[in-house]
């Protein structure tokens, strides 16, 4: 197939777009950013907000499915500044859809998250409701699901939604991982770690998820999907993992205290993954098989 990967030089991306191309797949790839080393992939540094130059990228490749990655991924990095997800996030998934029914495209995947549920205790289903984001980061991949269930509705496409929890693995550009060990290369006797550490949450390998996104079929309407692990892991732990792993003993913590690590912040959640289980996909690797990984390609 002729496929775009938007946002496909990013960290989930750039895995992707390895995947497509080994399966024999013709990839595009649009980016603010070239992290690319596939040089199979056709790539556009471009911004995809620009509308009129991401109109002339369809024009020129009649696009068979469209992979939508491309967001902030950063919700500490919007705090002080929502229109970073209003325009990474809303306002290319706008673009997107708009591009796709001018060239009739009929087929999308989008790179959802559990920020749209907000922060619950329950176990979070696909058809959990009350949905209450916390953060400018899940209310923009929220209002880009709704904005894709409409024009999935008004024009016959085919979308999967799949909500995924952390994900961690090589090519890693942030996170809990990636911070620990940029603080620790920088001071190897202490580690600020942001709120108790006690935060619980299930982070999936990349590869995993790539394999989900892959596994999954395009059928008619807009299907979502919770993807990720049945463990989780705590924020201590992880900076257990990456001292262990970097060869460091007796490294002091330093909590900045609270229950969470920033605003907009959800300290735990657990997700039913029946569905996506049922459907016959399920994750290789547990969420502190996930971490261990990730730190030792980091490293």
């Amino acid at each position: 197939m002729n496929i775009l990967i938007a946002g496909g030089a990013g960290f989930i991306g750039s895995h992707l777009s390895d995947a497509l191309l080994e399966l024999g797949h013709t990839v595009v790839c649009v980016d603010k950013k070239h992290n690319l080393e596939n040089p199979r992939c056709v790539f556009y540094e471009q911004d995809i907000c620009d509308a009129v130059k991401l109109d002339e990228i369809f024009a020129l490749h009649k696009f068979e499915r469209i992979y939508h990655l491309a967001a902030n991924s950063d919700i500490q990095k919007s705090e002080k500044n929502p229109s970073i997800d209003i325009c990474d996030t809303l306002e290319t998934t706008i673009n997107i859809l708009n591009a796709m029914y001018k060239h009739g495209v009929k087929e999308l995947l989008f790179a959802s998250t559990s920020a749209v549920y907000g922060d619950k205790r329950e176990i979070l289903r696909e058809n959990t409701g009350d949905l209450r984001p916390i953060s400018y980061y899940g209310g923009a991949k929220l209002a880009s699901e709704a904005m894709i269930s409409a024009f999935t509705a008004m024009n016959g496409m085919k979308a999967n939604i799949i909500r995924f929890p952390n994900v961690v693995g090589p090519r890693l550009t942030h996170g809990a991982v990636y911070d620990f060990i940029k603080k620790l290369r920088k001071n190897p006797k202490e580690l600020e770690i942001l709120g108790d550490g006690k935060q619980e949450k299930p982070y999936i390998y990349v590869k995993d998820l790539i394999e989900a996104m892959l596994f999954l079929p395009f059928e008619a309407g807009m299907n979502i999907y919770n993807a990720g692990v049945e463990s989780a892991t705590t924020v201590k732990k992880i900076a257990d993992m990456v001292c262990e792993e970097m060869g460091l003993k007796d490294v002091e913590y330093k909590y900045t205290g609270g229950s969470v690590g920033w605003l907009g912040d959800v300290p735990r959640f657990q997700y039913d993954l029946s569905k996506i289980h049922t459907a016959g996909w399920k994750a290789k690797h547990t969420s502190d098989e996930a971490i261990q990984l990730a730190a030792r390609a980091a490293l």
